[in-house]
């Protein structure tokens, strides 16, 4: 049986030689093709030497094993990713599994696990210790955040009416009895609930929502009536 052969990559000399002990050792059927102590140096190490699992970590300060791994997968490395690190947060494994990782390992894994999940990745099975499986199910399950309110108020409202009648902030301020600052601080709200920049959008999508069709216009202010007296 072919052994499978592998990249150890670790930024910390110690664990690197521990792996490649591990992995070295006579009749365990694997074989380590090299070390890099950065995610630059893994890339370019798994491209040349093209092994069938590359144990990559993640936080190292030359290239984070993240990045590496979404590079392999766009270069579309043939070898498979199997991460190797002591953080299990979901800012650490939801990113690497998207980049591409075939799989997620803590590196308190006992041996025989390790092993096992080697030659799983190896034949393109993903493998994910407990606890990360665990946070990527919780994620899954997970509710999705409620949608930003899009209402308008019942002010908001008023001012797109007078928006829409042209009316300017300074009218609109003396209308509703506000200032004009208030206006602008009801326009920015309004811009932002109707996913717009300017009045003239603001109110093409009132219209397209129904909004203004909906609201009940303002009753405009009776003309003044015209003198009874004899022209000045």
């Amino acid at each position: 049986m072919t052994d499978i052969t592998l990249l150890i990559v670790d930024d910390h000399p110690v664990v690197r030689d521990g792996l490649r002990g591990m992995f070295a050792a006579p009749g365990s059927g694997f074989r380590v093709l090299g070390e890099a102590s950065g995610g630059v140096e893994a890339v370019a190490l798994a491209l040349r030497l093209d092994p069938d699992v590359v144990l990559m970590d993640l936080r190292m300060p030359e290239g984070g094993g993240v990045d590496a791994i979404a590079e392999l997968t766009r270069r579309g490395a043939r070898s498979r990713v199997l991460v190797l690190t002591t953080y299990d947060t979901d800012t650490d494994t939801l990113p690497a599994i998207e980049a591409g990782a075939t799989g997620y390992l803590l590196k308190d894994a006992p041996r025989d696990e390790l092993f096992t999940a080697v030659r799983a990745a190896a034949g393109g099975r993903t493998v994910l210790s407990p606890a990360v499986a665990s946070r990527l199910v919780t994620a899954v399950r997970a509710p999705a955040a409620p949608p930003a309110d899009t209402t308008l108020s019942a002010r908001e409202t008023e001012i797109l009416v007078l928006v829409a009648r042209g009316t300017v902030n300074r009218a609109i301020a003396a209308e509703l009895f506000i200032s004009e600052a208030t206006v602008k601080t009801h326009l920015t709200h309004i811009y932002g609930k109707l996913g717009v920049k300017d009045r003239a959008a603001a109110v093409a999508t009132g219209y397209d929502r129904g909004i203004l069709g909906r609201a009940r216009p303002l009753t405009p202010r009776p003309a003044a009536a015209p003198p009874t007296g004899p022209p000045s």
